[in-house]
């Protein structure tokens, strides 16, 4: 579903993000990506995404190469992912319903569509009593659980998930952990960056660890190692 292919990075300061990385995800695979601050887990989603182009190497997805799609195949498969950032990015003047009814018009959905599907996955992220709320009267929690419910309300093969739980405290953040494992189950395939060893250790899945833009680990069934 989705590979890199012996993929650097080199900024023009000569400061390498990625070296020579390597790696397949699978369709409905749960993958930890971990790693110090800089060791080049945002730039590998930011590959993924087309925001960042590599030096050397490919990045594909269903076999296309992401950096030779035209605009159109562009904003086709950037809406087959979902993202969800350590910062909510969440429309301050928005009630939660609203921020996630408004990513559905975005993607040209009809009203009865959004009535019908706004609500089930408000249950899913147990936000149902909060959905009139806006941003600002939500718990740090409550607004990452918002902002998960935005990047799965169109149904995206694959969820990536920037450092999640980074600004969360250890309750909140297994709320989290729980709600990827979900949606996971239900058949989305979830890549999840994090520096957090307590939340890769009660995954039990797959760890890919990067170590100064290179894999120094792939483990099936890992644990937070460096």
């Amino acid at each position: 579903m989705i590979h890199f292919d012996n993929v650097s990075k080199i900024y023009s300061d000569d400061s390498v993000a990625l070296d020579k990385v390597s790696f397949t995800v699978l369709p409905k695979e749960f993958v930890s990506i971990v790693g110090a601050s800089g060791a080049g887990k945002s730039t590998l989603l930011k590959m993924l995404l087309a925001e960042e182009r590599p030096t050397d190497g490919a990045v594909f997805y269903s076999s296309a190469d992401v950096c030779s799609l035209s605009k159109n195949e562009l904003n086709d498969h950037r809406r087959k992912i979902g993202t969800v950032f350590q910062d909510f990015r969440l429309l301050p003047n928005k009630t939660a319903y609203e921020n996630i009814a408004f990513a559905m018009e975005v993607a040209g959905k009809s009203d009865e569509e959004i009535e019908s599907d706004v609500p089930h996955v408000l249950e899913l992220v147990d936000l149902t009593e909060k959905a009139w709320n806006f941003p600002h009267e939500l718990s740090g929690g409550e607004k990452q659980r918002l902002a998960i419910a935005r990047a799965i309300i169109n149904q995206p093969e694959v969820v990536i998930a920037d450092e999640p739980t980074g600004n969360l405290d250890p309750i909140n953040t297994q709320e989290i952990v729980q709600i990827l494992k979900k949606i996971n189950d239900l058949g989305t395939t979830v890549i999840l960056t994090t520096h957090n060893k307590g939340v890769v250790d009660s995954l039990g899945r797959r760890v890919i660890t990067l170590d100064m833009g290179k894999v120094v680990r792939d483990d099936k069934s890992g644990k937070y190692t460096l």
